[in-house]
């Protein structure tokens, strides 16, 4: 278990840091649990040799910025999330987050880590649009993204496949102002 001397954003009970070589046993059981895999869309095994392929080809490619999510009070591992797709040319990015230690979910870290996400797109990279896209039968995940202030767009009928069946995917978004109005004009994260 690491310090928080490596944080990056620091909210209230959580802080983001950057991802290192030792977070990624924590990355690739996520993504190779059946419940999560169906929740994000995974759909192949990460083995090691994958799942460092993916830390190096993180490490050196712009267009997205990752962290682990920890927990203030003890340094613990508890999630990831980050930008990817970013086009500073057009302000706008995507956005992904896991919650993949299943006891620290419901207890109001992943709503911290998305606001510290947020501010961090919006209030230091200058991002003008944040995009998630949700499994379409993610009832909880599509509550928690409106709760934060994400907006319904569209719909990619049949646009995912899972478990001998299609889904609707459905794109949400957020913007800096709509972002700012809800967190009072300004956020650190901690609200």
């Amino acid at each position: 278990m690491k310090d928080n001397k490596s944080a990056f954003l620091v909210g209230g009970n959580v802080y983001l840091r950057p991802v290192e070589k030792d977070d990624l046993p924590h990355m690739q059981r996520w993504v190779n649990d059946p419940e999560v895999r169906g929740l994000i869309g995974s759909t192949l095994p990460m083995d090691q040799q994958g799942i460092d392929e993916w830390f190096e080809k993180s490490r050196s490619d712009d267009s997205r910025v990752w962290f682990v999510i920890c927990t203030k009070e003890d340094n613990q591992v508890i999630g990831e999330c980050g930008l990817l797709r970013m086009f500073p040319a057009w302000r706008t990015t995507d956005l992904s987050i896991i919650m993949g230690e299943k006891n620290a979910q419901g207890k109001g870290y992943g709503t911290e880590a998305i606001n510290l996400l947020l501010d961090y797109a919006f209030g230091y990279l200058n991002f003008h649009r944040v995009a998630i896209g949700v499994v379409g039968f993610n009832d909880s995940a599509i509550r928690f993204y409106e709760k934060i202030g994400f907006k319904k767009e569209g719909i990619q009928r049949d646009g995912y496949y899972y478990n001998h069946e299609y889904h609707d995917f459905v794109m949400m978004s957020i913007l800096d102002d709509e972002f700012r109005v809800l967190n009072g004009g300004k956020n650190n994260g901690s609200g």
